[in-house]
């Protein structure tokens, strides 16, 4: 069985947390809890987690897929080098956002989220992993003429390969020549 690469794990986890912040902060603003104040905080700390967690990192065996309108995250994401790459900073990163909204109630699932994918990220970062964007890769265009094979000689339907064998000589002969009629036939007008 291959690695488990936890990054991908953590990155999920990191996305829903931040969405999970963002509802929970808007449920405290909006309800103008005692410390609201708390409520905000979650809310600017959920679009920052979403937006550094949006775009995904390349898998280091097999593929991955793209999230959509994930190439114009990747570069702002690229622009912060080693501070984004490396998952140790991620790790304590998430772990210093999620103290704050662990103060008010509506926030607290989003913090022990958060702190889950902080959890998972240094897991990542012990094990090596770090992450890489995805690049679109150049497609290569087959060559017109190397694609064109020999068209079939019979029509369709055709048989099986092993029904189409060639006929020998004397099969041709049988086959092509008039065939005769075992039942004598006799035309009669009345």
């Amino acid at each position: 069985m291959g690695q488990i690469e936890w990054a991908m794990w953590a990155n999920e986890q990191a996305l829903a947390s931040g969405l999970i912040l963002i509802t929970g902060g808007i449920v405290a603003t909006a309800g103008q809890f005692a410390q609201w104040y708390f409520g905000a905080y979650s809310i600017a700390a959920g679009v920052f987690i979403c937006l550094l967690e949006y775009p995904r990192g390349k898998r280091k065996k097999g593929s991955t897929m793209e999230r959509c309108g994930q190439k114009y995250m990747t570069a702002v994401v690229k622009l912060f080098g080693p501070l984004t790459r490396n998952y140790y900073v991620r790790a304590i990163l998430h772990l210093l956002l999620a103290v704050p909204a662990g103060f008010l109630l509506a926030t607290i699932l989003g913090t022990a989220c958060l702190a889950i994918a902080s959890a998972i990220y240094l897991l990542a970062a012990i094990r090596g992993e770090q992450w890489t964007p995805i690049e679109p890769q150049p497609k290569e265009r087959p060559q017109v003429g190397g694609t064109i094979k020999q068209p079939p000689s019979n029509p369709p339907p055709r048989p099986p390969a092993e029904a189409r064998k060639k006929p020998s000589e004397e099969e041709e002969g049988a086959v092509g020549g008039p065939q005769v009629n075992p039942i004598p036939v006799t035309d009669e007008v009345v």
